[in-house]
């Protein structure tokens, strides 16, 4: 019987290589080449795989965070690692350029290198190189080559703020082999919430390699940086315009988000739209698109002044998010008006910022924390561009139901901080193993 097991997760580990190998020059293409707004590869190109300079450090623990977002979110937790443990090195990698500029913030305390393609010959070379002591995955990014790679090699591996949609899981019963391959190479999996932890666990996972340490994004900490940044943003804006952000914009979405905005340019026609396309190669469209309707659009990169005229302002910048939100009244989470194709963003960055939030009906991937926003009467669902319009023009007329829906939001995140602390405390049977 174990004879069989081990031929048909050969066999498994054999179909999903090839199927990566086919892949791979498009995955890598998207990773490579140069794109408006986006910090460029280099020649950094060749650690996709496995080849890269020395550490500086010995034995780091290894924290992969794929790119910005969950960079954003780890840093909390890297710095209390290292608070914890002053002489441990630590080593980052990201899979995005956008990412390596983010964990560049924590140069201080930790070197980053580029993760490799989850060729196992990559990640072998990598390891080889590096000697981790332990691997932390943010979030659910499991490759299978990686995982198994890092386990034969007898490195612990810790999945951290890892969450598990309804979706996801059903996904993986249908390729529960799949799974089981994953899973045996796991030490601890971390879970946001209890119903993530469920979830692995229905899969199949031990119960004793599962815990609940909370979501590491509710302790998210605003930087005075940030929070000077958005001030000084505000005034060139206009301190007294009425200023909404569409954030984390899809393709499909700004449509809906500029039709909002022309139905309240109608009731209040000095109010300004900022909105931020998700990704960058969108910059050049949705300013088009702006244009298009009939709109004064002016770009972030342009410089231009934003006069009393210029009715949307393009956020065609990276790493910026949360100066944009700072600098403005009411923040729509997008990625949440498109049916089932997101399932919406993350919306504690406003709500740390205390800002009222509007959301589009699809939320499936932050289920837990949109109904903790919706239940404290800090968050409105907006199913259409007249009910947005609608929400904004009820909150701009009334600026003590905005200011007071902008705190019901931050005490959401107030309520649930603590996770960085739980988080440290998991890991350190495997962060303190010699």
């Amino acid at each position: 019987m174990s004879h069989l097991k081990k031929l048909k997760s050969t066999l498994l580990k054999l179909v999903y290589t090839s199927l990566l190998f086919l892949v791979s020059p498009l995955l890598l293409s998207k990773l490579l080449l140069p794109t408006k707004g986006k910090p460029a590869i280099g020649k950094r190109w060749y650690e996709y795989f496995g080849i890269l300079p020395s550490l500086k450090g010995n034995s780091p623990i290894w924290i992969h965070t794929v790119s910005v977002g969950e960079t954003i979110a780890a840093s909390p937790l890297i710095r209390a690692i290292k608070d914890k443990y002053p002489q441990q090195d630590i080593l980052i990698t990201t899979t995005t350029t956008t990412g390596a500029e983010q964990a560049s913030k924590l140069s201080d305390i930790a070197e980053h290198r580029y993760m490799p393609v989850d060729f196992s010959w990559c990640v072998k070379r990598f390891l080889k190189v590096t000697k981790p002591k332990c691997m932390l995955i943010m979030e659910t990014e499991l490759w299978p080559n990686t995982l198994t790679a890092v386990s034969n090699a007898e490195i612990p591996i810790a999945v951290i703020n890892a969450r598990l949609s309804e979706r996801s899981c059903l996904r993986y019963q249908k390729f529960q082999s799949v799974f089981n391959l994953i899973a045996k190479s796991l030490d601890k999996v971390l879970c946001q919430h209890d119903d993530d932890a469920e979830r692995f666990r229905r899969l199949g996972l031990l119960s004793s390699k599962t815990a609940v340490t909370g979501s590491l994004k509710f302790d998210i900490s605003i930087s005075e940086t940030v929070q000077t940044e958005g001030k000084t943003l505000r005034k060139q804006l206009g301190a007294n315009r009425p200023v909404w952000i569409a954030a984390s914009t899809h393709e499909g979405e700004d449509e809906t988000i500029y039709k909002a905005h022309q139905q309240l340019l109608k009731v209040i026609p000095e109010a300004l739209l900022l909105i931020v396309p998700r990704h960058p190669e969108r910059f050049s469209t949705v300013a088009k698109l702006g244009k298009e309707s009939g709109l004064n659009v002016v770009s972030r990169t342009d410089k231009s002044e934003v006069t009393t005229d210029v009715q949307v302002y393009l956020g065609d910048t990276m790493g910026e998010m949360l100066t944009l939100i700072s600098a403005s009244d009411i923040c729509f989470m997008a990625g949440s008006l498109i049916g089932d194709k997101v399932g919406g963003h993350n919306m504690l960055e406003p709500a740390a910022l205390g800002k009222p939030i509007l959301n589009g009906p699809s939320f499936f991937n932050f289920k837990d924390i949109t109904q903790q926003l919706v239940d404290e009467k800090a968050l409105t669902i907006c199913e259409s561009d007249n009910e947005i319009s609608k929400s904004l023009i009820r909150l701009f007329k009334d600026p003590s139901s905005c200011k007071e829906m902008g705190r019901n939001a931050y005490r959401v995140v107030e309520r649930n901080q603590g996770a960085v602390a739980k988080t440290v405390d998991a890991l350190e049977s495997i962060v303190s193993a010699k």
